[in-house]
């Protein structure tokens, strides 16, 4: 058997679950981004990791998956102008890797669905939108000082 020699759980804090977040608009930041492919092997998506800066659920993430590479072209369409809706959101127009969309401030439309495989309530992206308030600040380069929503 796996030894947990050490653990006490005296010293650690619960974890308190993982329900979906309400719907709304959230202030969030790109943390993470991966291509993968689809489970058919018929297409390429890129999963984006969207981490919640401000409000009650600050660090909570959500995820959304753009489909670029795949035999339905309305597929390839939707997810082309969801990157399109990212990227005018940050001002990132043209970025060559997915990187340079990460730590950069934008709204998110978060709602809610029913997952077909367990009937559970699931959070989705609805929509991504310019931060609400002034221009985006950009987070510093070469050891800077940390973005506003990181203090």
């Amino acid at each position: 058997m796996p030894s947990l020699n050490g653990f006490n759980a005296n010293d650690v804090d619960p974890n308190p679950g993982f329900e979906p977040i309400p719907a709304g608009r959230y202030l969030a930041v790109i943390v993470d981004s991966k291509t993968k492919a689809t489970k058919n092997g018929a297409g390429e998506y890129l999963e984006l990791a969207f981490e919640i800066v401000d409000g009650p659920f600050k660090g909570r993430k959500v995820w959304e998956r753009l489909t670029r590479k795949h035999p339905n072209e309305l597929t390839v369409r939707i997810a082309n102008g969801n990157l399109s809706a990212i990227c005018r959101a940050v001002g990132i127009m043209q970025p060559r890797d997915s990187i340079e969309l990460h730590n950069l401030p934008l709204t998110i439309v978060v709602g809610l669905k029913k997952r077909e495989d367990t009937g559970d309530m699931t959070n989705v992206v609805k929509a991504f939108e310019k931060r609400d308030t002034g221009s985006a600040p950009r987070a510093a380069v070469g050891g800077g000082s940390a973005p506003p929503w990181k203090r």
